[in-house]
């Protein structure tokens, strides 16, 4: 394996208030000129990052337990990454792949056709962004099938644009006065462990959500199901044994293509290549986005050979997709992932969070704020519910999450709040943190947590 080289002192270090002078000036600057819409949770602005560390304008280095969303999981500046960047744009940046093609889009296909679930026959086509990946994966499905209806989750997020905002669950800030939405996009329950009414099965939950299609839809009518394996922005829902099979198993039986989004849950983040993969679950078609490309933009659909040749030539591509840069980066992102064991990796991340957290759980009892802690690999959270209620009524506690974060932030540790609820606290590490690093982290998290509760 492979050892791990650090640019930036790996090292949490506030050497003042904050957001300091530079950050306040440069907000003044942003506001001046960027749209309103566009949002920051963290109020500090970037001046580098490396491994498990950003640091920013002000000289304050921070912990960064979010990886951009999922996205820098070899780090922000991995030195193999770095390379093949330089490397590749001292001969060109860009010439269009429908235009004038390159091997590194060939290579990068090649990579992904091996590494997604499946022996079967593959096919790969490049986009820039996860949104984009989810519209062209249901594109396919619709030509391939002659059918129209696609299938979507409860608490599911998929993207912004009109068609995957119209996926997406939560209204606000995502959906909330952006409306008509594309059509024939239905909805069915999630198997949310923790939330259901009662102790139902992944089965049972699975049978909940096929009958409500078959009656409401039509299995003949359904192009495509599409869920996340780990739900991310709906709160990092891991759904329970058996759901995701199931739903498998009956879409092939029905002729319906299983659309797994592994935007958020892909490249070793789960302990696996794909989340997908720990129930053994073959999709149809695989999107992917943020961890794919080292840190810049680019997406990616695979899928069965017969699914994607189905499509006339010119209906896929885009100008950027697959842009040569991106393709080197995510050439040099991948195998870092594996020189590095990542996979491996992530599963250590899972037992130090999960065994910090069990401890705190425990620290709390009853009348703590911890709910559940669920997730695979370093894709964790903590559901957090008002005191006392975490096995009665689980009344939810979306003024404990934003109090983390904040109190998190202002000792120098940046982490994410998610869930259809805004009640769950990610932990999305860059997987080359060390484990000082991340346990450092932690015991700022923890602390923040007993002072909620």
């Amino acid at each position: 394996m492979s050892e791990i080289h650090y640019r930036l002192e790996q090292k949490r270090h506030l050497s003042g208030s904050f957001p300091g002078p530079k950050s306040a000036a440069l907000d003044a600057r942003r506001k001046a000129v960027v749209a309103g819409g566009v949002a920051s949770s963290v109020p500090v602005y970037v001046a580098d990052a490396d491994g498990g560390i950003i640091t920013d304008v002000d000289g304050n280095s921070f912990i960064d337990l979010g990886s951009g969303i999922a996205v820098t999981t070899v780090g922000a500046s991995d030195e193999n990454v770095v390379d093949a960047v330089r490397e590749q744009v001292g001969h060109f940046t860009h010439t269009c792949f429908m235009v004038t093609p390159y091997e590194s889009y060939v290579a990068v296909a090649e990579e992904l056709n091996a590494l997604t679930p499946g022996t079967h026959e593959k096919r790969t086509v490049l986009f820039n962004s996860g949104a984009e990946a989810v519209e062209n994966a249901v594109k396919v499905a619709r030509l391939a099938t002659g059918r129209d209806a696609i299938v979507a989750f409860d608490h599911a997020y998929h993207g912004r644009t009109n068609l995957t905002m119209a996926l997406t669950a939560k209204a606000m800030p995502y959906k909330t006065n952006f409306g008509p939405f594309a059509p024939e996009i239905y909805r069915v329950p999630m198997s949310y462990p923790y939330r259901e009414e009662s102790d139902i099965k992944g089965e049972e939950a699975a049978r909940r959500a096929i009958t409500m299609i078959e009656k409401q839809i039509g299995a003949s009518s359904v192009a495509g199901i599409l869920i996340e394996p780990i739900q991310g922005e709906g709160g990092f829902i891991v759904p329970a044994d058996g759901f995701l099979p199931t739903l498998a198993a009956w879409a092939k039986e029905n002729g319906v293509v299983f659309i797994a989004d592994e935007v958020q849950s892909g490249f070793c983040r789960t302990g696996e290549w794909f989340a997908s993969q720990h129930e053994g679950v073959v999709p149809d078609i695989i999107t992917m986005a943020k961890g794919i490309g080292g840190g810049l933009p680019l997406s990616a659909i695979t899928g069965r050979a017969d699914l994607m040749d189905a499509v006339h030539p010119g209906g896929l591509g885009g100008t950027y997709g697959g842009n040569p840069v991106a393709c080197a980066a995510s050439l040099a992102a991948i195998k870092a992932m594996k020189d590095y064991d990542l996979n491996g990796r992530a599963q250590n991340i899972e037992k130090i969070v999960t065994d910090r957290f069990a401890a705190l759980v425990e620290e709390l009892g009853e009348a703590g704020i911890i709910g559940e802690i669920r997730g695979r690999g370093a894709m964790m959270a903590i559901e957090l519910v008002k005191p006392g209620t975490a096995h009665t009524t689980k009344e939810v506690n979306a003024e404990a999450a934003k109090a983390i974060a904040a109190a998190c932030l202002q000792s120098g540790v940046i982490i994410l709040t998610c869930g259809t609820y805004g009640n769950v606290i990610r932990l999305l590490p860059p997987l080359v943190i060390t484990d000082e690093l991340l346990n450092d982290g932690l015991d700022v998290l923890c602390t923040a947590v007993r002072k909620a509760a």
